[in-house]
């Protein structure tokens, strides 16, 4: 007995023991990442920035610690970084230049759009910008496009093809396995329930994009021109011989590149930019260690400050609000904004295809008591319609990327009829009792009749006014000029700009500039809201349901908002202000 308690109380003393060590290589692992996620970055002289042009390009980025365990070359990077990244490069004394690394870039128009400007605005230091690529996707080629030189390597490949937009149609899909989408909308355009009750694009649906996606290319090809010295005919010739698959000496012999090049001649001529002696390392910089980089920008002694507000993804529609607006959250930010005597002006930066009717309407309703204290200026990115669209109406003023889908002022309601599923598929049937007429109405066990069905149109209709009035409130336009570009038709930023829904043409600087004159603020310091979360709270945070959406997107690229829309549409809010599709540019 004596030896089995000698035994047991051993066990227990060394099961202690090793908990007590791998706690304490646990703290001091997680001190490291700390330190390591805090520390800046210590820029050598005549270092290089090297921003990969590469993975998925999203409004803005919070980082999580399981980004490192991921084995994806399809990593997400916050469109907020890399232009803070590019502007930092522009001021540093020692970093000599930029190096665009063209790969898989996954990107939506506004957002290269954006990119691309801060690229030229780079030019303007004197440093140089050089791009190279083994393949070019043709959102890439449109960013290093603006560089010094394009290299191309010479067995490589650059894609320049044109654009073309397509819509998944689940109809069939859905009738085989016995599930009837019941559809309420107003507006002829309002095309996202197209893919549940038919196989192809209606004739309105195919002329509003249509019209969208040759606007945005004539801006491709008119700042391509600009930048290579080709005239805009001769690149729409180029695309239509798909130069995707031409051999690299057409790439050069086009004007579309300059040179051609392997890895290891890139590297000695970016040594030589940088006066780097031959047999010496090169210095470089990731975006990773830009975000550490401080900013040569004194901090001003003001006080004053102009507030960023990021409000990108669906509104309200998800289970999980990581990655879209939770409009009560939004509305509490918003009511901070409003009571902060510091913040003398307000940019509401909108990157949202919309989503949710009632959130949508909160939203609006903050933002108009926020403008009623201080200016309120809306930066829209690649996409603010339809819900987008509702939540910027009444800001004080709006701007917009010429390439920005905006818009697509409609309303629309769906409710799924699975009965065939249950009765026919399954053999399940449900029966029951009432005390009134339409007591049961959305019952699981049969479709809405003729008179619930014209309940929930006036509902639908109602929102449409109600949209239409914010609309028209906010843009001081009359109801009936609204409803004559509404419909739920979706416009680009420049054609938005001649039907005034939107004020001026530009990126978030512009916002910025504009809400700064428009408070009569001329010193002032920017921050952004809502604050990115520390290290530590983003590890705390970071869940089962978070690593798993990680790998996914990781897994699944461009077609993850997709699959997050159809894998929502059952938890979605019974009115719906928003787009049917994502555009990126390939």
């Amino acid at each position: 007995m004596k030896e089995f308690l000698r035994s047991t109380l051993a066990t227990i003393v060394g099961v202690l023991i090793c908990g007590f060590i791998f706690a304490i290589i646990g703290i001091t692992a997680l001190a490291g990442m700390l330190a390591m996620s805090s520390a800046e970055t210590v820029v050598k002289n005549n270092s290089v920035f090297v921003l990969d042009l590469e993975g998925i390009v999203t409004e803005r980025y919070q980082a999580s610690p399981i980004d490192d365990f991921i084995d994806s070359r399809m990593h997400t990077h916050g469109l907020d970084d890399i232009l803070a990244s590019i502007q930092k490069a522009k001021e540093n004394g020692k970093i000599k230049g930029i190096y665009l690394n063209a790969g898989t870039l996954v990107c939506s128009s506004a957002s290269l759009q954006e990119i691309r400007k801060a690229l030229s605005d780079f030019k303007k230091s004197g440093k140089f910008l050089v791009a190279y690529g083994d393949s070019y996707t043709q959102g890439s080629y449109y960013l290093a496009s603006v560089a010094d030189k394009v290299i191309v390597n010479p067995a490589g490949s650059l894609a320049w093809h044109g654009l073309a937009g397509e819509s998944i149609f689940y109809k069939d899909l859905l009738e085989k396995i016995g599930v009837k989408m019941q559809v309420f909308r107003v507006g002829t355009y309002k095309s996202a329930v197209e893919p549940y009750i038919g196989t192809e694009m209606s004739p309105a649906n195919r002329e509003q994009t249509q019209a969208f996606i040759c606007s945005i290319w004539n801006e491709m090809t008119k700042d391509v021109a600009a930048s290579r010295g080709i005239s805009t005919d001769s690149l729409n010739l180029l695309a239509d011989r798909n130069m995707d698959f031409q051999p690299a000496e057409a790439y050069v012999e086009s004007g579309l590149a300059d040179t051609l090049m392997y890895k290891d001649e890139v590297l000695a001529y970016l040594k030589s930019l940088a006066g780097t002696e031959e047999e010496a390392s090169l210095a470089t910089l990731t975006l990773r260690d830009m975000a550490n980089v401080s900013a040569e920008k004194p901090k001003n002694n003001s006080g004053n400050t102009i507030a960023v507000y990021y409000a990108f993804g669906e509104i309200d529609n998800a289970a999980s609000h990581d990655e879209g607006i939770d409009s009560e959250k939004m509305c509490k930010d918003l009511r901070k904004l409003r009571e902060d005597e510091h913040i003398k002006a307000v940019v509401l930066r909108v990157n949202s295809p919309g989503g949710s009717a009632y959130g949508s309407e909160q939203i609006w309703r903050e933002v108009s008591l926020l403008k009623a204290e201080k200016p309120v200026v809306v930066s829209m990115g690649d996409y603010a319609a339809s819900g987008g669209y509702y939540i910027s109406c009444a800001a004080s003023q709006i701007v917009a990327e010429p390439t920005t889908l905006t818009g697509s002022i409609g309303i629309f309601g769906l409710i799924p009829d699975i009965s065939p599923l249950l009765n026919d598929k399954l053999g399940i049937h449900i029966d029951g009792v009432k005390t009134n007429r339409l007591a049961d109405l959305g019952s699981m066990g049969r479709a809405l009749n003729e008179e619930e069905g014209e309940l929930i149109q006036n509902m639908v209709n109602n929102g449409y006014k109600l949209f239409i009035k914010r609309c028209s409130e906010g843009r001081g336009l009359p109801a009936d000029s609204i409803m004559r570009i509404a419909e739920g038709r979706v416009w680009t930023g420049s054609m938005a700009k001649e039907l005034k829904l939107v004020d001026e043409l530009g990126g978030l600087d512009t916002a910025i500039t504009l809400a700064a004159g428009l408070s009569g603020t001329t010193e002032y310091n920017i921050a952004s809201y809502p604050e990115k979360e520390d290290f530590l709270t983003s590890l705390m945070n970071t869940g089962t349901d978070r690593y798993i959406n990680s790998r996914i997107k990781s897994t699944f690229g461009e077609l993850y908002n997709g699959m997050q829309l159809l894998r929502h549409v059952d938890e979605a809010d019974r009115l719906q202000t928003r787009m049917p599709f994502e555009l990126r540019i390939r």
